[in-house]
């Protein structure tokens, strides 16, 4: 792919003091951007300087919800390389997410240079600081003007790219969980296993919800009987149960995550037992109370394990891991994030070196 650049003529001031860099409020000084026509496929590739979007006011992803997007990091090595964690299958999730929403696929190939281009192109950007790294988040929107209801002829293709610390303030210390058994995020059958922009929207409101009570995320529940334990709503989440590790199975209401992925992976080469299969929030809570519920973690590209110290249920309360962060849960984010950094060795192949 011929990817033509036009680079800035004003660059941005970078930040100084990488320990407050926060998260998705620093973007950089580039942007990719490519077009969809129907009939022509994918055209102009391009990276540009960062700048607002044009779009007519009829354009149907602000109309009829056609837009997708992902989320994924570079890294900053110890070595002072630039590396990517399995970026490819971000990029594979992207294309279900839009064919699940009748949106063009793109070359997984073609859009991988495009990032890598985007990056070393602002690798001045990427932060050095342990803990830190570049977000990369690659969206697709529809942009044809049309208020009739069908799948749009002409999208948007970009990239943005910015330096981010932790997602959670909490950083690695536990956060507490809200299950939500009002409100339902996805039903099996629905785009719940698509990282689709409306799936966002619909969970807004149970989140503001358990902020107001002092939580930072809820435990959504599944839509049919309010019952099975599902995710969180920026992670997936494991629960450790007399040494077995638990995470719900992918049945099409919850996001099959890249990090979560590499859990199970990483969980069952060490031997340990690991299951993927329906939890009721009853078992997790008798678990609780009996003293059998040995950690509880989520995973995600943003905060790569968060470990859970408190679950509220109804009303009640349940210290997990007394309120620390789990020896598992610890040696997870060690392995992970030393892959990440090449500060490990990389059996499975997922780091990608691209300068």
């Amino acid at each position: 792919m011929d990817i033509k650049v036009n680079p800035t003529r004003e660059l941005k001031a970078k930040p100084e003091d990488e320990s407050n860099l926060g998260f998705g409020e620093i973007v950089t000084d580039h942007m990719f951007q490519m077009d969809y026509e129907a009939g022509k496929g994918w055209i102009n590739p391009r990276i540009v300087p960062y700048g607002n979007l044009s779009i007519d006011p009829a354009a149907m992803a602000l109309h009829y919800g056609q837009e997708i997007f992902e989320g994924l990091k570079a890294y900053r090595g110890t070595d002072s390389a630039i590396y990517l964690f399995r970026p490819e299958e971000n990029y594979k999730r992207f294309n279900r997410s839009a064919t699940r929403l009748c949106m063009p696929e793109v070359d997984v190939d073609q859009v991988m240079e495009a990032t890598k281009q985007l990056i070393l192109l602002d690798q001045d950007w990427v932060p050095t600081t342990q803990g830190t790294s570049l977000y990369i988040r690659p969206t697709m929107i529809a942009t044809e003007p049309h208020l009739g209801v069908r799948p749009a002829d002409e999208y948007l293709l970009f990239i943005i790219i910015g330096p981010v610390g932790a997602y959670y303030k909490e950083g690695l210390n536990p956060v507490k969980i809200y299950v939500e058994d009002n409100y339902v995020r996805a039903s099996i059958g629905g785009t719940g296993e698509s990282k689709a922009a409306g799936n966002y929207a619909s969970s807004l409101l149970a989140a503001e919800e358990a902020k107001k009570k002092g939580f930072t995320q809820v435990l959504w529940l599944d839509a049919a009987e309010r019952k099975y334990v599902e995710e969180v709503g920026t992670m997936n989440m494991f629960f450790v149960i007399d040494g077995e590790v638990i995470g719900a199975p992918l049945t099409g209401s919850i996001l099959p995550g890249i990090t979560r992925d590499s859990v199970i992976r990483i969980v069952k080469n060490w031997g340990i037992t690991m299951s993927e299969r329906s939890l009721t929030i009853d078992e997790v809570i008798e678990a609780a109370r009996d003293g059998r519920l040995q950690e509880a973690f989520g995973t995600g590209t943003a905060a790569v394990i968060s470990p859970v110290g408190q679950i509220t249920y109804k009303g009640e309360d349940h210290v997990v891991a007394g309120g620390k962060m789990g020896e598992l849960s610890q040696r997870l984010y060690d392995e992970i994030v030393g892959i990440q950094y090449g500060e490990k060795e990389d059996p499975y192949g997922w780091r990608i070196k691209i300068n």
